[in-house]
């Protein structure tokens, strides 16, 4: 059994680090500050290692801890949370390859299975919510702190408990948390409700920008690096949900300058188009309504040539 061999390896490791996908969410940085403070309360030397992520998540316990970078070039073990693909842990995929054993646990139906033990449930609408699992299994008891984590993980990737891939047991795990002293509208209105200033004009230039295209299904609109450097702003989550929200919308497509003739794109649908196949063509991936990916091409063809596939793709 895989859940067996993943006890025994993170049991059996000195050092451990975590990593999480690149542009990380509240379901990527909750399980990994979940898993980081489950592995110390079992006396694991571990690092979790986030570049860049939004400050939305900086009230969760024990991100204070996360690193830039990690202390050690060759682990003992290395665990990827919420990533479906080598090429997008943060750029540092490098430790993820050095490290003596590797275990991937993820919910992305796309994942490409690229770690020596893959934990991969792609029903489950958080990884988060696959990691209960994981933490019980390994003795690790759930307190309110690793709970927050977790709540915040799911209620970001399901958008408040709204979307389709929200099942029974869901709201099971959400009553146990709760249960554990874990507050659930605190959570809710810090990551889902709560938009520092900075933030909010950034999303204003994003919403002013806002076209919609193929008869409204279709939404576009991107930000540049001028932007986030007028703002004092890089945190642009949510911005892709503005354009999903419009009625008649099928597709949403935001870019975000990340160089020189360089994007980073971001997909939402609503009820049929697959924006996790259109992202592979573009060397990402992620869910059937949410996915990511990049572009290289000046912005004009990098955002004709992205609309086109969404095109394609409506029905």
């Amino acid at each position: 059994m895989t859940l067996d061999n993943i006890k025994d390896e993170i049991y059996n490791a000195k050092n451990i680090v975590i990593l999480t996908h690149d542009i990380p969410d509240g379901d990527a940085i909750g399980s990994s500050l979940a898993m980081y403070i489950g592995l110390k309360q079992i006396g694991k030397d571990v690092d979790v290692v986030i570049p860049k992520y939004s400050k939305t998540y900086a009230f969760l316990p024990s991100a204070e801890e996360i690193k830039e970078k990690g202390r050690n070039e060759n682990y003992d073990l290395a665990i990827a949370l919420d990533c479906g693909d080598i090429k997008r842990l943060n750029g540092f995929a490098n430790y993820f390859e050095d490290a003596n054993s590797k275990i991937s646990i993820d919910h992305h139906e796309a994942n490409t299975m690229f770690a020596d033990y893959n934990y991969v449930n792609p029903t489950a609408p958080a990884c988060c919510q696959i990691l209960i699992i994981v933490l019980k299994a390994l003795g690790i008891e759930i307190t309110k702190e690793i709970g927050t984590c977790l709540l915040t993980g799911i209620i970001t990737d399901t958008g408040g408990f709204k979307y389709q891939s929200v099942k029974a047991e869901t709201f099971e795990f959400a009553a146990e948390l709760l249960n554990r002293g874990v507050n659930v509208s605190s959570i809710y209105k810090k990551v889902l409700q709560t938009v520092p200033i900075e933030k909010f004009e950034l999303r204003k230039i994003a919403m002013n920008r806002l076209e919609l295209l193929e008869d409204g299904k279709i939404a576009f609109t991107y930000i540049t690096r001028k932007d986030e450097e007028e703002t004092k702003s890089e945190d642009h989550d949510g911005i892709v949900e503005m354009g999903r929200d419009i009625e008649g919308v099928e597709v949403s497509i935001f870019l975000r300058e990340v160089g020189d003739d360089e994007y980073k794109i971001s997909l939402r649908s609503n009820d049929y188009v697959n924006v996790s196949d259109i992202c592979l063509l573009f060397n990402g991936g992620g869910h059937i309504r949410a996915a990511g990916g990049n572009i290289s091409l000046p912005f004009e063809k990098a955002k004709e040539k992205i609309v086109m596939e969404c095109k394609n793709n409506l029905k």
